[in-house]
Formats: C-alpha cells, structure tokens, sequence
C-alpha cells in the first residue's frame, strides 16, 4: 500500500482521537468542571450530531477545493477546536470548542477516503478504505486509553492540547509530503445531490444509522454491562476493551482485503448475519472474563469490518459524486452514535442492563433487513443520476 495512504491513515487517526477521546477524559472533566457524568457526556452527543449535520452541507460548499489543500484546512479546523478545548475555561466553551472540532472532523474523514480509493489501483480500493478507516480503529485502541491514562496527570486541558499538536503536525505532513490533488469536475448543486436520492443510496445510509445505534447504544454503556454480568470492573474493564479494539482493527484490515476480492453486497449479508447473532448472544458469551474477552474480540471484528465494503458500494453507486455519499455516509455513522447515548439509556431505564444487548441486535436485524431490500435491482435502471467521467480519467486528475 502506498505511503501516502498511511499518511492519510496518520491523519485519520488524529481526528479519531479528537472525536473520541471525550469518553477517555470523562472523569477528569466531570471533576475539573464540577459537572455530572451524565453532562460531561454530552460532549460527545455535540460532537457527533455536529458532525452528522455539517458533512454533507461542507462537502457541497468544498467542492470545487483542491483536495490537499481541504484536507490541511480540516485538520487545521480540528486542531483550533482541541485547543480551544484545552483553553476552555467552563462546559458552555468547551461545549463550542467539541462542535468546532467536529467541523473539521466532517471534512477530513470522507475526503481523505476518496483520495484514498483514487490514489490505489481498482483492485486495491477496499483495502485503502479500510487502512484509513484503521486510523479510526486505531485511535479506539491507542488514542482513547492513552487520554484516560493522561487525564490524571495533564488534566483534560493537557490531553486536548496533545491532540492539537497531532492534528497540527498531520496537517504539516499532509501538505510536505501528499501531491496536488485536483477537485472533481464541476457539477451542479441539483446533480450533485441527485444521487442522494436514489433508492439504494437512501437504504445504505439507513444500514449505517441502524447499525450504528445498535452498536453503540451497548457500547456506551460496556462498562456496567461487563460488571453485571462477567463480574469485572475497574483496570479489568480496560483490558477487555482492548480486545475489542483488537478485534476492530483484524477486523477492518481483513474486510478491506475481501472486499478487493469478493461481491461488496453478499459480503455485507454475511457480515452483518454474523454481527446480528454475536449482540444477540453477549450477556451469555460475556458470562466470565475469558469468555468476555472472546465474545468483544468477535464483536469488534464484525462492527468494523462493514466499513470498507459499505463505501466502496457507494462509490459504485455514484463515482463522481463519491464525495457528497461518503459524506453522507459519514453522516449517518455519527447520527447513530449521537442517538444511541439517548436509546441505550432508555432502554436501561426501562428494563435494565442485561436485556440491552437482544434489543440491540434486533436494530441489527432491521438493518440487515434494510440490506436486503437495498440488493433488489432498482425497477428504473435509469434512476440513479450518475455524472460519470471516462473510466480512469479520476485517476489521472491525481498528479
């Protein structure tokens, strides 16, 4: 794989950080802030529902920038807001500081996905996907446990601050060392939010809400979860959460690689098949530690393997307005992580811990069932309003 797709991977990584790294520091900022738990929490809800919102809407007003250049400037919006973090006196700021980070965060992780899949040979597109999108895992396994160990020592303050300088230097290696990268060819608003409306497009965005509330409306609360029912808690906790971290990581790189070789669509059926059975089964497979380590191994795997399959199918389904559905996709991934803080703890409030999990996986099995119906050939070959420009001309607009 190309240098520079790692370089983009680097740059994932930190915005990764950036976007998770408030469930690291949830502590020290409860406790600097003189907030609740449940409050300090919310950072990460503006986070994500910022995010969602301005993707789309900066990827139409980022069109026609040259993507190096955008991809400097999103990390450089990411790096303002962790500082603004860091310096931020009191929850409203610090609230603000997150929303300004989620800006950049919008523009960074589909843009560089695109130039990703356009910088690698057809035959190696799944695997650039999924070595970006292991930036994001990676921060899961690194990025996150790091700012726990460092909120104590450095503050919250410290550790957003940290994550600036990673975000200033990525965009610094971005610009020295990625080549000019040219925008797409020019399209109008309405072409360009044409493909949007497509059926199948529409279904694969509704998979990607689906299964993300369903992950992370267990994932939030994985903590209480696991000393209900494995019996462990405290340094115990962390160290299974590295497995799961593990898992995403086998799991991504794996999904990138078969991705390359088999049918994006029954992959994805198969995936998520797998995925609906393993939520449905935790409280009994997550019964002792040993177990519970297997079982959240398994399900990080399975979570983040459908990440490449599920954008090179958008791309397919409209390349050259990839950007926008990448976008949006990025989009739907974040409006399920920013609702499922609100799922989970009703659901807990309702009939407690252990039933989470089945629920779960029957949001699982809507989506699988959503993914169904996406396969279905469209009745209108027509439908899908595609400008596609000459095979291999997207290619040789990379210089």
């Amino acid at each position: 794989m190309s240098a520079r797709t790692y370089l983009l991977a680097a740059g994932a990584f930190a915005i990764g950080t950036s976007g998770y790294i408030v469930s690291g520091v949830l502590p020290a900022v409860s406790e600097e802030l003189h907030v609740s738990h449940a409050t300090a929490g919310q950072l990460l809800t503006a986070f994500a529902i910022a995010y969602a919102i301005s993707s789309p809407v900066l990827a139409a007003l980022t069109g026609r920038w040259e993507r190096r250049t955008l991809l400097v400037v999103a990390l450089g919006v990411a790096a303002v807001g962790n500082l603004l973090a860091a310096l931020a006196p009191n929850y409203p700021l610090l609230l603000v500081a997150r929303v300004i980070s989620a800006l950049g965060a919008a523009v960074y992780t589909p843009a560089a996905t695109l130039v990703a899949t356009v910088l690698s040979p057809p035959d190696r597109r799944g695997r650039a996907v999924a070595l970006v999108f292991g930036g994001l895992t990676f921060s899961l396994v690194l990025g996150v446990p790091a700012g726990n160990l460092l909120g104590g020592p450095l503050g919250y303050q410290g550790v957003f601050a940290l994550i600036a300088a990673v975000s200033v230097l990525a965009a610094i290696a971005v610009r020295l060392w990625l080549p000019r990268v040219d925008a797409p060819p020019a399209v109008g608003l309405r072409q360009r939010f044409a493909p949007a409306a497509d059926r199948r497009v529409l279904m694969v965005l509704g998979l990607t809400v689906l299964a993300c509330l369903a992950v992370f409306s267990v994932f939030n609360y994985i903590a209480p979860l696991l000393a209900e029912t494995a019996h462990v808690e405290g340094a115990a906790v962390g160290l299974l959460l590295v497995a799961y971290g593990l898992g995403s990581v086998l799991g991504n790189w794996a999904a990138g690689r078969l991705t390359d070789r088999f049918d994006t669509r029954k992959l994805l059926v198969v995936l998520f098949s797998c995925f609906t059975a393993v939520l449905a089964t935790l409280p009994l497979t997550m019964a002792t530690p040993v177990s519970a380590a297997v079982a959240l191994f398994a399900w990080g795997a399975l979570t983040w393997s459908a990440n490449p399959p599920i954008q090179s199918w958008l791309i397919e389904l409209a390349p050259a307005n990839s950007g926008l559905l990448l976008s949006l996709n990025a989009s739907a991934i974040y409006l399920g992580v920013g609702l499922s803080g609100v799922l989970g703890g009703l659901v807990i409030s309702w009939v407690g811990l252990v039933p989470l999990a089945p629920i779960a996986a029957l949001l699982a099995l809507a989506a699988l069932v959503v993914l169904i119906f996406a396969l279905k050939p469209a009745q209108d070959p027509n439908a899908l309003v595609v400008t596609s420009p000459a095979p291999g001309s997207l290619a040789r607009q990379w210089k």
